[in-house]
Order: C-alpha cells, then sequence, then structure tokens
C-alpha cells in the first residue's frame, strides 16, 4: 500500500481521498497548516507574510509523520489526526476525532472528524475544525467585543465585523502557543469546556497558523513577525488627542484650537468629523463651511497641531463619483435586493476596498482633496463596513462573497491609504480605523472601540477590549474618552465617568477625546455639509472647573510621559509588543496575574488599576512578586506578591512604578 505521507521540500503533505493536507514551517516555532478538498491548494496568504524557510526535521513512517521546527512539533497519525507538542513534549494543541477508523485514539460511534468539509450544493464549503479542550486553559486576543470577558475561555465568539466589534482570529493560550485561523471567512469560534470549535461558513480551504513559545511576549513577537509590525508612530501620535461630534465649520474649529493654546494646554491633534462634504463619495471639503483648508493646515501647523480629517467609504448615488464607479466595478454589489449597502443621511454604497482599481480610484480623490492640501493623517470611519442591515451573504466584492472574504475589509481599507501614503514618501503613517483583520497593523492602523455607551459599565468593557485588541497584535489602540453615546457635560454623573475614563485614558497607546455629547447642536441647512447636527461642546473646559483641572492635570501627566511612550512605540515597531498588556505578559511566572483582568501593564514599568465605578474611592490592586512597586501618587514602596488596598479620590487613577524603572515620580503630579 502507497504510503499517505510525503515531503516536498521542508512541507510535510498528506493526501487521502480528496483531501491534500500540508504542514510547513511558517516563521520560527511555527507552522502553517492548509488542507482543501479541492483541485489544488488555494493561493492566498491572507494575513501572512512570506517568511525565510527555517531548517525542519521531517520523519515520515507508514502510521504517522512529525515534522518539527525549533520548539514547536507536529504528528499527524495515518488516519488524519494532528497533534502538536513542545519541546518538552507537552501537548499544546491535538484535533478532537470521534470515530470508529481513529482506533489508535477514540474507537467511537460518534464519529466526528476533526476537519469536517461539508459540501454546499453547486459551491464551496461549509468549514468546521475541532479541538481537544483543556478546561483550565486560559485564552487571550481574538480582537474586540463588547463583553465584560478578558479570559475568553467558554466563549463563543462571532467571526465577523460589526461597529464596536473586531474580530481579529488570534488567539494566544496560557499553555504556550498562540493559534491564527488564517480565513477572513464569517463564522465563529468557541473555545468551549469540552471543544474548541472554528466554523466558516462558507470556505475553500483550511488555514491556519500555530506557534510556540516559552511566554506571552515570544508567542506575540512571533505572530507580528509573520504578520507584521506597525510603522513607528509619529510624534504627534503620543499627545493629546480633541475631538468631538462634530466641528460644523473651518472658524469653529480653529476657534477650539486657539483657545488650547491660549490656556497653554498640550494637544497634538484636533479632528474634522464626518459630513464635511457636501455628499458622500466626494471625498473633499464643502467649500461653503471649509472655504480655505489649505489656511487651516497652515495655521494648525504653526500652533504645533496635527490635522485628522475623517473619510467614509460611502458613495452617494447622486454624488459626482458615483457613475464612474458603478461603471468600472469599483462598488459593493448585492445580490438580491436593491443596491444600497447603508442609508445614513443618503442612499449610499460602500466602494470596494477589496479592488485594487478602487483602491487607487479613491485614494486619488483624497489625495488631490485633503492630503495635497498638507492632511497627512485620516480618519477612517465605518471600516467594518457598517451595513445598515448586517446580511452578510448579501454583499458581494472583488474578491468574493463577504460570506468567503469579507472579514478583510478593515485590512483594505486601512491598506488603500497606507499605500497611497507610502508612495508619497511619507514615513510613520498612522490612520484610525473602527475595526481591524489580523495583519492591519502593517498599514498603520489605529483602531478605537467604536460607537459605545457613554458610561462606567462600558468603560470596564473597554478595558478587557484593548487589552484583547494588544493581544491579537494590534498595538495601537484607543477609545472615545468618555465613550460615544450620550453624556451630558452638565450632568454630575457622566462628570464623574469622564473623569475617570480620561484618567485611564492618559495611559492608553493614544490618548483621545471624542464623543456625540448631548443636548445635539441644529443642523446649519439641510443640504451638504450643514445638513448634520452635532453633539454638544466636548472640550477639557466643557465639564465644570473641578473636571477641568483633572483633565489638564492628566494631560500634562501624558506630556511629561511621552519620552516613556516613544520606547513603548519603538517596541511596537521592532517587535510587534503591545504597550498595554495585562499583567501576565510581564510576569507570566506569577500564577496570580493570569487571574486579574481589571488592572494593566502600561509597558514594563507602570501598572495602572482604572477605577470602574459610580463613586468609587479605592480598589483593591495587585502587586505582581519578584519586584518592589512605589506609589506613584504616594510614594510608598511595596513588596511584590501582594494585594493592597488604594485610596483613590476623584483626581487620582492609582499607579505603581515597577523598582528601578527610572520614572521622575514628579511625572505624576
Amino acid at each position: 500500500m502507497d504510503n499517505v505521507f510525503r515531503a516536498e521540500g521542508s512541507r510535510l503533505i498528506r493526501e487521502y481521498d480528496s483531501e491534500k493536507l500540508w504542514i510547513e514551517p511558517w516563521g520560527c516555532n511555527s507552522f502553517r497548516v492548509r488542507a482543501t478538498h479541492m483541485a489544488c491548494m488555494q493561493p492566498e496568504d491572507w494575513a501572512l507574510l512570506p517568511q525565510e524557510v527555517p531548517e525542519v526535521k521531517i520523519s515520515i513512517g507508514r502510521e504517522s509523520a512529525v515534522i518539527t521546527n525549533g520548539k514547536l512539533r507536529a504528528e499527524i497519525s495515518a488516519e488524519g489526526k494532528i497533534r502538536f507538542c513542545n519541546y518538552k513534549d507537552e501537548v499544546l494543541l491535538e484535533e478532537y476525532v470521534r470515530n470508529r477508523d481513529n482506533i489508535k485514539t477514540f474507537c467511537s460511534a460518534l464519529n466526528i472528524d476533526a476537519r469536517e468539509f461539508k459540501p454546499i450544493l453547486a459551491g464551496d464549503y461549509e468549514l468546521k475544525l475541532r479541538f481537544e479542550s483543556d478546561p483550565d486553559e486560559k485564552i487571550y486576543g481574538m480582537g474586540q467585543y463588547q463583553h465584560p470577558f478578558l479570559n475568553i475561555k467558554n466563549c463563543t465568539l462571532e467571526l465577523a465585523q460589526r461597529n464596536s466589534q473586531a474580530s481579529i482570529p488570534f488567539a494566544l493560550s496560557s499553555l504556550g502557543y498562540g493559534f491564527l485561523w488564517n480565513n477572513p471567512a464569517i463564522g465563529t469560534v468557541t473555545f468551549g469546556k469540552n471543544i474548541t470549535e472554528w466554523w466558516a461558513k462558507s470556505t475553500r480551504q483550511l488555514d491556519y497558523w500555530i506557534t510556540a513559545g516559552d511566554t506571552p511576549a515570544e508567542i506575540e513577537e512571533a505572530y507580528a513577525a509573520v504578520t507584521g509590525k506597525v510603522p513607528m508612530m509619529p510624534e504627534y501620535g503620543m499627545g493629546f488627542w480633541q475631538c468631538k461630534l462634530r466641528y460644523q465649520t473651518q472658524e469653529e474649529l480653529l476657534s477650539v484650537a486657539r483657545e488650547y493654546k491660549r490656556r497653554k494646554l498640550p494637544i497634538s491633534v484636533i479632528v474634522i468629523d464626518f459630513f464635511h462634504w457636501e455628499k458622500q463619495g466626494d471625498w473633499k471639503f464643502d467649500e461653503l463651511y471649509w472655504p480655505d483648508p489649505e489656511g487651516m493646515v497652515r495655521e494648525l501647523k504653526e500652533m504645533g497641531i496635527e490635522l485628522m480629517v475623517s473619510v467614509w467609504p460611502t458613495v452617494d448615488k447622486t454624488s459626482d463619483n458615483y457613475t464612474e464607479m458603478l461603471r468600472k466595478g469599483y462598488l459593493v454589489r448585492t445580490d438580491r435586493g436593491i443596491r444600497t449597502t447603508m442609508d445614513f443621511l443618503g442612499d449610499t454604497v460602500f466602494f470596494d476596498a477589496t479592488n485594487p482599481g478602487a483602491r487607487d480610484f479613491v485614494w486619488n480623490c483624497a489625495k488631490k482633496n485633503y492630503y495635497d492640501k498638507g492632511i497627512k493623517v485620516f480618519w477612517l470611519d465605518e471600516a467594518e463596513p457598517e451595513y445598515s442591515i448586517y446580511d452578510f451573504d448579501n454583499y458581494r466584492y472583488h474578491m468574493g462573497s463577504n460570506i468567503q472574504v469579507g472579514n478583510i475589509y478593515p485590512l483594505m481599507y486601512a491598506k488603500t491609504f497606507y499605500d497611497g501614503m507610502k508612495a508619497e514618501g511619507q514615513e510613520g503613517i498612522i490612520n484610525l480605523l473602527r475595526c481591524a483583520w489580523a495583519g492591519s497593523q502593517r498599514y498603520g492602523a489605529l483602531v478605537w472601540s467604536g460607537d459605545i455607551d457613554s458610561s462606567f459599565e462600558a468603560l470596564g468593557t473597554q478595558l478587557k477590549a484593548g487589552l484583547n485588541m494588544g493581544m491579537a497584535g494590534i498595538p495601537w489602540w484607543t477609545t472615545d474618552i468618555g465613550g460615544f453615546h450620550g453624556g451630558d457635560p452638565n450632568d454630575e454623573n457622566f462628570r464623574e465617568c469622564i473623569i475617570r475614563w480620561f484618567e485611564y485614558g492618559a495611559f492608553c497607546p493614544v490618548f483621545r477625546l471624542h464623543g456625540d455629547r448631548v443636548p445635539a447642536k441644529a443642523p446649519l441647512s439641510s443640504t451638504g455639509g450643514g445638513m448634520c447636527w452635532s453633539g454638544a461642546p466636548n472640550e477639557v473646559w466643557s465639564y465644570g472647573e473641578e473636571a477641568y483641572e483633572i483633565f489638564k492635570k492628566y494631560m500634562f501627566i501624558r506630556e511629561k510621559l511621552k519620552p516613556y511612550v516613544k520606547v513603548l512605540m519603538q517596541a511596537a515597531h521592532d517587535r510587534g509588543t503591545p504597550p498595554m498588556r495585562p499583567l501576565f505578559y510581564d510576569f507570566p511566572e506569577d500564577g496570580e496575574t493570569w487571574n486579574v483582568e481589571d488592572q494593566y501593564m502600561f509597558g514594563p514599568d507602570i501598572l495602572v488599576a482604572p477605577i470602574l465605578e459610580h463613586r468609587q474611592r479605592s480598589r483593591e490592586v495587585y502587586l505582581p512578586r519578584e519586584t518592589q512597586w512605589t506609589d506613584a501618587n504616594t510614594g510608598r514602596v511595596f513588596e511584590g506578591g501582594q494585594w493592597i488596598k488604594c485610596d483613590a479620590p476623584l483626581d487620582t487613577l492609582p499607579v505603581f512604578v515597577r523598582e528601578a524603572a527610572g520614572i521622575d515620580l514628579d511625572t505624576f503630579k
């Protein structure tokens, strides 16, 4: 009988019936695994970048085959079951098989295979991949979900993009491995107590990447090496960003910038939000309200402020560009019904970011109307994209159906502007997006957590979301400080919420104030750039004198921390290290750090313990062992490896500095 295994260079191949299975090295201590029932393996690399081929060992027998790449070993039985082990012979992950044929593992009448390709009539395949589950395992990453869990073991997650949900299918396990589901199809993953199951609703092949590491940092850096790293953040990105929904005129925006400077407050970026245009898809200013963009940019730069401008991917059917984009196939299609993908203040269709021609077209419009006028940073909003109705099976792209490739849209949207800006010779590219997929970081994507509620509950959820985004390989992350929906600057309860959020925001990768405050301000007109309403004031002086003094304190703390933040951003650029991360990232040997979900490290030396509840004025804080910690607010020194109670009056965020960090405590005053 012919052997089902063979080696082809560094690739181990198993062929049985219609299935082709490849296991090959992809970076250090890592494998890429692909399987298909198509005539040949599909060529797309999706999130993965080409890698130099490391030296591997392949051993083929009649009953099994083994491939070893550094610290990771893959074993596959003749029946096709795969097991991954580390160099200590510890099982990291193994496929879940329950059938009569696999006698050496489980003899079962259940007849469940690990890799299930279920044909779709006259189409491709529904795919399920199953692994055994360790009930004690902890799992982190996977992007941003609006739930209160940092450890996502025992969670089911939708693999789909929505407003405030960014599905980035990379998971980091406490067992010592990282796993990327390298497939942009719509689906789900269940990290169950009894089984781990990945599901794609429609696809052509299975594709995943797995790595082994002794520490979370080693795993995270291996993932960044194969999916890409962020550029070096420009200096202006590290300071304070002022934003609101929405400055209605050029003069209003300039008056706010001038007031920040009059008050001698540190500010790095100010933002022009949506509907500064005449129609969606024009990608240019309405000159009635924004008459002199070049002069505006020039005045802001003289004040040391960078201007960011919002761009939407929507194209109004009555806009100047719609007819040409339709003719050239540059718009998202619908498989049924009327071709409208979003109906917010217009009948619009998203441009197809998976189409190279569409990307060039949109960038050329933005270059002519924004970039050439001096605007070098963009807010790429609606990046999911945010369909008015999330019927994922109804939309079709240049690259394929939304069901098969839809999760890659935000990555391609980021690539649209990154490639254009790079071609102009710009370095340090950073653009703000509301969504991301695996690899978005390499295109300068700064992700924020979407249109969230203005509440303490939402603040607590964003803390977990931001940490898991970092674990999913997105180092640049931020929130709307104070939340997006609602929040009255004159409401004492909301003032407390935004104060606590602002304190936390000063220790996020990007420090950015934004929100749609109430009561709303009426539109200026019924057409063009005047047709959209504005929110109430959202500047740091808008919340009363007590709040203002606290905001000012933390603005100057952030300003004094900029040299430290620059070091963190260099590490993100060089190694993929997230600036904010769970305690276990820096202290993996301290078992208690894996249980703490409401504190984090801001770089290697600053521990932050946010206040997440209304009227809370103290909290318990865990200080990791094997070092001493100094309370940045009081100067008291504590031994690590203990819980302490920490006072937290309204103007004080509990912050601790690691022993011998070299950070001047006056920074926090």
